[in-house]
């Protein structure tokens, strides 16, 4: 079966100063998959999918979606061509309602801002996530797991063709990150998943292909079984999860 790319970069690179973050790094991330972009800390892995999702402007180099080059696009047109991105901090609205904050986010989407079908879709999405049943919360009272859980339903409501998320399994019990992996397998029905995640048993169980970054640049590319047994990325990072 052909495979179809969806995001590509090339040649991407950021400096900040006299600091290169992201070094002239070619990307592809087919449609359909989950990938996982592991690296140890400063690796340049938040940096990089941030030039992806226009929170950063890169420095040089290029950054295609579905073939067009959406490198200059601001980080809301990007949304809006189907790049959501969850960030590593929770970043949602915590003086209004569970149900709010995916409306919100439903809304950006550019779906009809009202009607009985527009709340089924926002309750489907809580759903998605479990937490329909605390739609009518505070979104800033709720615990850190489901803070986390409302902003995938976030993303999910912006109806993504790819959901880019940065350590969503920060902070969450072994319950909560099982009940995480069942949720990606479920969004990569409908959706390609980008996943970055120190949690080495998430990444091995859920990703079908890895991306290892070390110093900006990437070090190797391969499924999981093939990085696990590459020698250059044990010793830059998988030695201390042996």
């Amino acid at each position: 079966m052909a495979t179809v790319k969806l995001l590509e970069t090339r040649g991407l690179c950021k400096s900040f100063g006299g600091l290169r973050a992201v070094r002239d790094v070619d990307f592809t991330l087919e449609r359909g998959e989950v990938r996982a972009v592991i690296g140890p800390n400063g690796a340049g892995k938040t940096t990089f999918v941030n030039l992806l999702s226009g929170g950063l402007r890169a420095t040089s180099g290029t950054v295609l979606l579905n073939g067009e080059d959406v490198t200059r696009m601001a980080a809301w047109r990007r949304v809006r061509r189907g790049i959501a991105y969850t960030f590593q901090v929770t970043s949602i609205y915590a003086a209004l309602s569970v149900y709010e904050n995916v409306a919100i986010a439903a809304q950006a989407a550019r779906r009809a801002s009202g009607g009985a079908s527009f709340e089924r879709r926002v309750r489907a999405d809580l759903e998605r996530v479990g937490l329909r049943d605390l739609s009518q919360e505070k979104a800033g009272t709720l615990a850190y797991g489901h803070q986390r859980l409302l902003e995938i339903a976030m993303g999910l409501a912006l109806e993504p063709a790819v959901l880019i998320l940065d350590e969503p399994t920060q902070g969450l019990s072994d319950a909560e990150i099982a009940s995480f992996c069942g949720l990606v397998e479920s969004i990569a029905a409908r959706a390609t998943v980008l996943l970055i995640e120190h949690n080495m048993s998430v990444v091995m169980s859920l990703a079908d292909r890895i991306t290892v970054m070390d110093r900006g640049a990437i070090l190797a590319e391969g499924d999981p079984r093939a990085v696990r047994g590459d020698q250059a990325v044990q010793d830059a990072y998988l030695a201390p999860f042996a």
